[in-house]
């Protein structure tokens, strides 16, 4: 499919349908409501790889415990990695904290102003960079996500690459479209813009063409070939759910059975988890809940058995950092996403509460 025009006059009105539409039809997130580049740093960690609903979930939380950079870096690495859980992908917590412990230590607290700055900090790629830089300083870089990655494949009738090769040439042309749409005025405004065109109207699958503002200049209306994504594996698991009472006196002392990931773990080292079973194959009677949980490619199917205290011995295996922990101190502790989840459903921890959210009115708009 040949690659359509973009000519100045063109492009200009695609940036002015674009940005007249974002305006509209953007979903009112709490991150896009501060232009403060720590504010937009955490935000735009927080979400990659990560579903929004579950980001708008942790993200006041996080940023009412460390409203500045300076309280992150002060704090230890297992509190932050306790209001991380959840979203998964610790290292990013790790690395943010690490970040934030440079910029305190080396540049006052003060976050670098240029994407190429941004660069040179640990954890922070050239999409994180051109995020903040553009969003909180408006300098004109574009923002290249997998949402707007394929708005513009679409745009222009570009395959996706093959697994035989052919990616490296395609994502140069991508970055150079990119590049050229981007608004030099509003370059924030206009990258957030066209990622949010990717997430909520230019989608994977059914996009939809009718209410998409680029669609008189899209070459393919949202028809093109994408490579199939990953199949996902299925795998089980079981984990032992053993609470008690606490030794000392009081109607809320109950305590829960955990273990320590070993530091030397390559996924989630240092995390608190439910202690796994000697054997997965239990008797039914025992069986508090099943559930499941996806790990990047992998889909757990978990049975969590009741475990008296008296038998964690025995059905538990040797081994591991284990202790009974008060469920108050629990729901502050650098838990798993899986063990916090079933801690969430057998009522031993609170319910985080999900915040709407909505597209903003005509009314909204400044």
């Amino acid at each position: 499919m040949a690659k359509p025009s973009w000519e100045p006059e063109k492009v200009t009105a695609m940036r002015s349908r674009l940005l007249s539409w974002y305006e509209f039809s953007r979903r009112d997130l709490p991150w896009r409501r501060s232009a403060a580049p720590y504010a937009i740093w955490v935000s735009e960690i927080m979400l990659q790889q990560t579903r929004v609903a579950v980001v708008v979930e942790r993200y006041k939380s996080f940023l009412a415990r460390f409203p500045t950079l300076v309280s992150l870096a002060l704090a230890p690495e297992q509190e932050v990695l306790a209001l991380w859980s959840g979203l998964g992908y610790y290292r990013r917590a790790r690395m943010l904290h690490k970040a934030a412990q440079f910029v305190a230590d080396h540049r006052q607290g003060n976050l670098p102003a240029t994407a190429e700055e941004l660069r040179t900090l640990p954890g922070v790629g050239a999409y994180t960079a051109a995020a903040i830089a553009s969003i909180a300083h408006g300098e004109r870089v574009a923002v290249v996500d997998g949402n707007v990655e394929r708005v513009l494949c679409r745009l222009a009738g570009w395959e996706a690459a093959g697994r035989n090769g052919g990616r490296a040439a395609l994502r140069k042309k991508i970055d150079l479209l990119a590049d050229q749409l981007v608004d030099p005025a509003r370059p924030g405004d206009f990258n957030q813009a066209l990622m949010e065109l990717g997430a909520t109207v230019c989608l994977p699958r059914n996009p939809q063409c009718l209410v998409c503002p680029l669609a008189s200049d899209c070459a393919t209306k949202g028809e093109h070939k994408t490579q199939p994504r990953p199949r996902m594996e299925s795998r089980e698991a079981a984990y032992a759910l053993s609470v008690r009472t606490g030794r000392l006196a009081g109607a809320s002392n109950r305590e829960v059975l955990l273990e320590q990931r070993p530091g030397s773990a390559g996924v989630m080292p240092g995390m608190w988890e439910l202690p796994a079973l000697h054997e997965a194959v239990f008797p039914q009677q025992f069986l508090r809940m099943t559930l499941r949980h996806a790990i990047m490619h992998v889909n757990y199917y978990v049975r969590i058995r009741t475990v008296f205290e008296d038998d964690a011995e025995e059905l538990l295996p040797a081994g591991g950092e284990r202790r009974w922990v008060a469920l108050s101190e629990a729901a502050g502790m650098a838990l798993t996403g899986l063990a916090r989840k079933v801690l969430t459903r057998a009522h031993l921890l609170p319910a985080l509460p999900l915040d709407a959210i909505a597209p903003r009115r005509q009314t909204d708009v400044p």
